[in-house]
């Protein structure tokens, strides 16, 4: 297929053969040592002046402006930008001059990535920048970036907005808009305060199966393969719950994973169908000690994120000191609907669905029904964090029966923002009791709810032979993520987010 080349991407492949021409290697394989970052350079250089006499940098050309036998420019690295002095009779000394302006100031584009070695010092108005006495190509850049704005200094910057772009070009995106490297800084930040706090409290990282047998942890709908070796059909996970507590049957006390999970479902702002969750699980504690403890696991990773307890969302701001407020599923609905469904059976759910004008299926037990009416007129008033608890046992097939409540469950979900952050629950250990409630998943799937759980039998063996009395979470990661980077769409807190195929100029014209 041939490729539809722009007059730039041409001009820029011209550029690359008469750099080889002239036995210039556009990109050399030898190592470029570097001893100092943009960030560095700006922020000590005022204060420490007597070690940044012989800098070597590394960066992308951002900007060029000509002034003859010299030029200054913009260039990044992974830490910020930095402005460079690059004069001819410093980087080609002796007799041959020609280098200067047949190479480096005609050969060279924005977008390349080069080396650079020489001196800081501070320009007439005040910018710290880099005094050039060595420059090398490292590689040369044959797209020329969207940069299509040049201020009165004659820099050129631009920050691309549509999202269609910056989501399947990534790797442009991060070039250009800065602040979205900040993003994906803060995500690091954030998994790496969870990681400490739970090392810290005991519990074992581990990892479990992504390929399963029985898709099973979750109510979702699965993608499906084949192992070909095996000639069976596998599942991708939908959650990694019943690994981990197969795990605690085993004798750990603590175990946690931040898990790569995938729903074949739709996508949206906050939906994709692969995501990050975290979920951890310790022997001996119930749902009380989990409200507790992930609260000041919160309230810690916003701490330390930013050195307060508040985060700005949007047009709130949201405080993550501890305590969290407390409701039940069914005092949420009451004072949000006015309407007391904690006596109706599937029936009279329908009914006060009907009147709330929330559309439901055939296929929708009481669970299904109860999970509908909260999602629909109780979850966005949930704006400060809010653990919404015991909820209906036919809504939570892997949670232990309410100690006190009968036809609850020791469940809670943590609201923020008006979106759920985590689930969790006392985790239900009897195995006849699970083995029901698989049972009743599997009367679901006969009735056509694709997102039924399957029963595991290998994992009703492994409750057998006894696991101790647990608490268990799963905290969404991406969303967590957005809402601490006051990001919207689930999109800007992920590298690389499922799009639809990139339709092609080649595709468009066999159409």
């Amino acid at each position: 297929m041939s490729q539809h080349l722009s007059e730039q991407e041409i001009l820029r492949r011209q550029k690359l053969q008469q750099l080889r021409d002239l036995g210039i290697n556009p990109y050399p394989p030898e190592e470029f040592p570097v001893n100092a970052t943009a960030a560095d350079i700006k922020e000590n250089y005022e204060r420490d002046k007597i070690n940044y006499k012989d800098i070597r940098i590394a960066g992308r050309i951002m900007s060029i402006r000509d002034m003859g036998k010299a030029c200054f420019a913009v260039i990044q690295d992974a830490t910020g930008r930095l402005q460079v002095y690059v004069r001819r009779d410093d980087i080609c000394p002796g007799e041959d001059k020609s280098l200067y302006d047949t190479v480096w100031k005609k050969m060279l584009d924005i977008g390349d990535i080069i080396g650079l070695q020489g001196y800081v010092f501070t320009t007439k108005t005040g910018e710290i920048s880099l005094h050039v006495t060595e420059l090398k190509l490292l590689s040369k850049a044959l797209r020329p970036l969207p940069i299509v704005k040049t201020d009165e200094e004659g820099n050129s910057f631009d920050e691309v907005s549509d999202p269609e772009f910056r989501y399947r070009q990534r790797y442009v995106d991060l070039i250009i808009n800065p602040h979205v490297r900040d993003t994906f800084i803060k995500r690091t930040q954030i998994m790496t305060s969870i990681r400490q706090t739970l090392n810290n409290a005991g519990l074992l990282e581990v990892e479990t199966p992504v390929l399963q047998s029985i898709p099973g942890g979750a109510t979702a709908r699965p993608f499906i393969t084949h192992h070909n070796a095996l000639n069976i059909p596998l599942y991708l996970r939908i959650a990694n719950e019943l690994y981990l507590k197969r795990l605690i049957v085993g004798g750990f006390e603590g175990v946690y994973e931040f898990a790569k999970d995938f729903r074949n479902e739709g996508m949206d702002r906050t939906h994709n169908p692969e995501f990050t969750v975290l979920e951890f699980y310790v022997a001996y504690k119930d749902y009380n000690w989990m409200m507790n403890f992930s609260e000041k696991l919160l309230e810690k990773v916003v701490t330390d994120l930013y050195g307060t307890t508040e985060v700005q969302c949007g047009d709130k701001t949201i405080d993550f000191k501890a305590p969290f407020k407390r409701v039940t599923m069914y005092e949420a609905i009451q004072e949000h609907t006015g309407f007391d469904v904690s006596g109706m059976d599937e029936a009279g759910l329908r009914e006060v669905c009907h009147k709330l004008g929330i559309h439901v299926d055939a296929h929708m037990g009481k669970g299904k029904l109860i999970d509908e009416i909260f999602g629909e007129k109780c979850e966005g008033h949930y704006i400060q964090p809010t653990f919404i608890t015991d909820y209906p046992v036919e809504m939570s097939p892997l949670t232990k029966k309410h100690r006190t409540a009968e036809g609850l469950v020791e469940r809670f979900e943590l609201m923020v923002n008006g979106k759920e952050i985590a689930n969790a629950y006392t985790e239900l250990n009897d195995p006849l009791d699970q083995r029901e409630r698989f049972e009743d998943q599997l009367k679901l799937q006969e009735r056509g709810d694709d997102e039924a759980m399957f029963i595991d039998h290998d994992f009703l063996r492994a409750l057998e032979y006894g696991m101790p009395p647990t608490a268990g979470i799963g905290i969404g990661i991406d969303r967590l993520t957005m809402l601490l980077t006051n990001n919207a769409a689930i999109q800007e807190v992920l590298f690389f987010p499922q799009m639809r195929p990139e339709v092609t100029s080649s595709a468009q014209s066999e159409e």
